[in-house]
């Protein structure tokens, strides 16, 4: 992959869930960098990965991330980190969209497996 400056307007951009967008700002198989939109109200689907470490950062709004049965609220500039095997669903139940940050190690395509 060539090197060079990548942003937002640039990425590859893909549609997820009804209404929520994601942009692939480092799309490797041992890294994966995704910026993510959520309007109000949306949430994905509760899931975990075999092998994939993720770490989810709010750049704007804020967002619930429910890690193994437990909601932590995140406002801008805070993240945390989801090991694999864990369950999870990033969730927006606020008036307001949100945008963050999903960083994976290794990529978390294919390894996603939906949870109860």
């Amino acid at each position: 992959m060539p090197l060079g400056k990548i942003s937002k307007e640039s990425a590859e951009h893909y549609v997820w869930g009804e209404r929520c967008d994601g942009w692939h700002l480092v799309k490797g198989s041992d890294l994966s960098v995704i910026h993510e939109r959520m309007p109000a109200g949306t949430a994905e689907v509760r899931h975990y990965h075999e092998r994939s470490r993720q770490f989810f950062f709010v750049l704007s709004g804020t967002a619930v991330l429910e890690v193994d049965g437990v909601s932590w609220e995140l406002h801008p500039h805070e993240g945390m980190e989801v090991p694999p095997g864990v369950p999870h669903q990033m969730k927006n139940e606020s008036g307001a969209e949100t945008e963050f940050l999903v960083i994976s190690q290794p990529t978390s395509r294919g390894d996603r497996v939906q949870a109860d």
